[in-house]
């Protein structure tokens, strides 16, 4: 379990971060940066020194926290930093945080001059057990989330749960929305599991398998031209929600609060459009509502919700493509839904007592 092969790279868990070291000290890097967040920094920077020990020989660069700030403007300011500090193609990027940290420290990473290595060390249960891993780069573009990216592999991926002990309650259960849509897609002895643990102390077995699950598909179908398409179940409509609420709620939702809103949805559309049982829905639905907190969709946002899916990377001639499930742990791809299956969907997740 410490170690899982991905496409070029090794998944390390619980190592103590032993196996980062030769990275740093064997010579093949001119410099090494870690890439955090300020609140990164204090929480999470220091059990990374002690981990590390007496090594030191790196530069650090700070961004502010939040989605907001995974734009290309930030982009820049952190390019320039490392022309600052005349950082070369034979440079080092760990990055260090969440999902916004690996996504764009990635996407930095794999275009400043043409492409420089990066190590990602994800410290939220969500990045951990979704946005670190599978190649993935992106950042948002008008609060459109990952309009612009790169699939480029880090040189390694190293999980920590000791990360964890610092979230608060809100980003363990954001994380634990992407456990449960692998269970969902994937696996339902898995499910089962996760429904009988508890999101507020998230075992390493469970990360373990979700990454397992990840990995899988993503070997299988590294640039996403199918199977990996499954991967985004809840998200078609979850992102678009996730996007709204970023740009009009006073307190926007987290990245998995609107993903358990999106699995709630297509859900829906999956007994509308394909074999998902009714009993399952209602499964699907008691559980998620049981452990999310209500959001309202309001009827009047659905005009721009449908706008905002339709710049979902997984449109095919216009056309919004969903991933819906077949039945629990089983999920396929490329389903056409009518605009109005969409609203009624969502008119499904307000009716939710």
């Amino acid at each position: 379990m410490n170690e899982l092969q991905s496409a070029g790279h090794t998944i390390h868990f619980e190592s103590g971060l032993n196996q980062l070291l030769p990275f740093l000290v064997e010579g093949k890097y001119s410099q090494v940066f870690i890439f955090t967040d300020r609140n990164t920094s204090e929480l999470c920077l220091p059990v990374l020194q002690e981990m590390l020990g007496d090594y030191s020989t790196f530069d650090l660069i700070e961004t502010d926290p939040g989605e907001e700030n995974k734009n290309i403007d930030f982009c820049i300011g952190i390019w320039k930093t490392l022309l600052d500090f005349n950082a070369d193609r034979k440079a080092l990027m760990i990055n260090l945080g969440g999902g916004v940290i690996t996504d764009m420290g990635g996407f930095v990473a794999s275009t400043y001059k043409r492409g420089i290595d990066f190590i990602n060390i994800p410290t939220t249960l969500l990045s951990q057990v979704d946005a670190s891993v599978g190649g993935k780069t992106g950042i948002d573009i008008d609060n459109v989330k990952n309009m612009v990216g790169t699939f480029t592999l880090p040189q390694a991926v190293f999980i920590e749960s000791r990360f964890l002990e610092s979230l608060p309650e809100r980003e363990l259960l954001s994380g634990f929305a992407e456990i449960i849509k692998h269970g969902l897609i994937a696996d339902a002895e898995y499910y089962q599991k996760i429904k009988e643990s508890s999101y507020l102390d998230p075992s390493s077995e469970l990360v373990h398998r979700s990454v397992v699950i990840k990995n899988k598909v993503v070997l299988e179908d590294p640039l996403e031209k199918g199977l990996r398409k499954i991967l985004n179940f809840g998200h078609t409509i979850g992102h678009a929600v996730e996007s709204y609420a970023l740009e009009n709620d006073k307190v926007p939702l987290t990245h998995g609060e609107a993903i358990a809103i999106g699995m709630i949805c297509e859900a829906w559309l999956s007994v509308k459009n394909s074999s998902l049982s009714n009993d399952e829905l209602s499964d699907i639905s008691n559980y998620i509502k049981s452990i999310y907190p209500k959001y309202h969709i309001k009827p009047d946002s659905y005009d721009q919700l449908k706008e905002l899916m339709n710049s979902d990377k997984k449109n095919e001639h216009g056309q919004i493509m969903f991933s819906l499930l077949n039945s629990i742990g089983d999920c396929k791809y490329n389903f056409r839904v009518s605009d109005q299956d969409i609203k009624e969907s969502m008119n499904y997740y307000n009716s939710l007592s």
